[in-house]
């Protein structure tokens, strides 16, 4: 496809901004919270304000029932090329605490701040603002030539802020229907501002909560300090165990399946932008505290991590009661990478801590904790290349294959399910507040992002 086709997609989407402005304003506006049970019926009119708006562009298009809130499911005609599947969520976060809005969380409006005009509201970046880009660019492109670059399906959720618990079986129920050449995802940020960056590794996610047991009840400190055995003094050590003086995880085993970072991925973070000093100082950090002899980067995309995120027991209360506890508790997550095994790594994280027990403390796990590996994409597929290119073009700066370190949950299921690779490509920034109160998204990463899409897709089909 040359650039003579794609050209007047450009210039109808700079043509079009305001009324694609106003469709967004118009789908924040609807409260779809999914986790809260008394939003269920504004779950359901964003989904069928999404269905009828792909229908509008000629869309084979529906909003499917599942035991939770409704799926949406769209797909073109026959077009050449590709075949495309499009990712986004249209639930979004509670707005709590509410008295630290500025503005109505569902009143959507454009400011001007000193770094230029953003759309305020909840939603506004996570994720309706990202997902309308990809349906705007392709209302351009239908407009234009009355056809698309290439065959799209669209794939909207509506439970990904509640743990999706209706996702896994709607898509072994239609699996068929949803596999595609390639699924793109628009649901991430750039690694800094202005630098389009494609998301090549997402972390995984291991959780386990334990209890250590003394005494088989409170002591008086007066009749049993000495001689007992103090369950949060136990749990202190083995806590303390897991990591040694260089900040590496002492667990035995733990690093089996990490993979050092390729020296090309190394250059374009090196490349991206990226504002250590900046990173740190805004939580009040003065350097990193990770592993030694890894930059922040890796720390935080290509490293695993042990943390933990609990620790608690005995007298909680004003004052002091002077007892030896009966039991202390520990909540840890790890976050994995390459090719770790989430049940093995369980397995050694338990036997660390029985192996460190004293006698007369027991532990007990909690049984019910998930785990997830780390999703790698395929980045030796040449459509990685070709939205790169586009990317580049659009921006004016070299696009980055870049890390992430949380979990994006979605893109393994595609791997695992459905057999297909994914893309995530996103243009949210890091200070747009997501899950928080002010969430916003800027109008230029919202312009920008359908004439990346538009360019984007423009490349896929070639």
């Amino acid at each position: 496809m040359d650039d003579a086709r794609l050209a007047p997609v450009l210039d109808r989407i700079d043509a079009d901004l305001p009324e694609a402005l106003d469709r967004l304003m118009t789908l924040l506006r609807i409260p779809s919270i999914s986790t809260d049970p008394a939003h269920a019926a504004d779950c359901a009119a964003a989904a069928e304000w999404l269905a009828a708006d792909l229908a509008s562009l000629g869309l084979d298009a529906a909003s499917r029932p599942t035991p939770g809130h409704p799926m949406v499911v769209g797909h073109t005609g026959a077009e050449s090329g590709p075949h495309i599947l499009f990712y986004g969520h249209y639930d979004v976060q509670p707005v709590d605490p509410l008295d630290q809005w500025k503005t109505a969380p569902f009143e959507p409006e454009i400011q001007e701040t000193e770094h230029g005009k953003v759309i305020r509201g909840r939603g506004a970046s996570d994720d309706k603002g990202q997902l309308m880009t990809f349906v705007e660019a392709c209302r351009a492109w239908k407009a234009v030539h009355g056809t698309l670059p290439a065959r799209i399906s669209f794939f909207f959720e509506g439970e990904e802020e509640s743990g999706s618990p209706s996702l896994i079986p709607f898509m072994r129920e239609n699996a068929e229907e949803l596999t595609a050449d390639l699924a793109v995802i628009c649901d991430t940020s750039m690694v800094s501002p202005g630098v389009p960056s494609i998301a090549s590794q997402l972390r995984g996610m291991l959780k386990d909560e334990f209890t250590v047991t003394g005494p088989r009840i409170d002591l008086h400190s007066g009749h049993y300090g000495g001689p007992g055995l103090n369950p949060l003094r136990e749990i202190a050590r083995i806590v303390a165990s897991f990591h040694d003086a260089d900040g590496r995880v002492a667990v035995e085993g733990f690093y089996e399946g990490v993979h050092e970072v390729p020296d090309e991925i190394k250059r374009q973070w090196n490349n991206s932008g990226f504002d250590e000093k900046t990173y740190l100082e805004s939580v009040g950090y003065t350097r990193p505290h990770g592993e030694t002899g890894y930059s922040t980067l890796e720390q935080q995309w290509a490293r695993p991590t042990l943390e933990v995120n609990g620790l608690w027991g005995g007298y909680m209360g004003p004052g002091t009661k002077t007892v030896i506890p009966s039991q202390a508790h520990c909540k840890i997550t790890c976050r994995l990478v390459g090719d770790m095994d989430p049940d093995r790594l369980r397995d050694k994280i338990r036997a660390h801590v029985e192996a460190r027990l004293s006698p007369d403390a027991t532990v007990t796990w909690d049984g019910n904790l998930d785990g997830a590996p780390a999703a790698v994409m395929n980045t030796d597929r040449p459509e990685f290349d070709a939205a790169r290119g586009a990317l580049t073009d659009e921006w004016e700066r070299e696009a980055v294959l870049v890390g992430m370190g949380g979990s994006i949950p979605i893109a393994g299921f595609f791997k695992d399910i459905l057999g297909m690779d994914a893309m995530l490509i996103g243009f949210a920034n890091d200070d747009d507040a997501i899950h928080s109160p002010n969430e916003k998204y800027d109008v230029k990463s919202f312009h920008k992002g359908i004439r990346s899409w538009a360019r984007v897709l423009a490349a896929l089909s070639r």
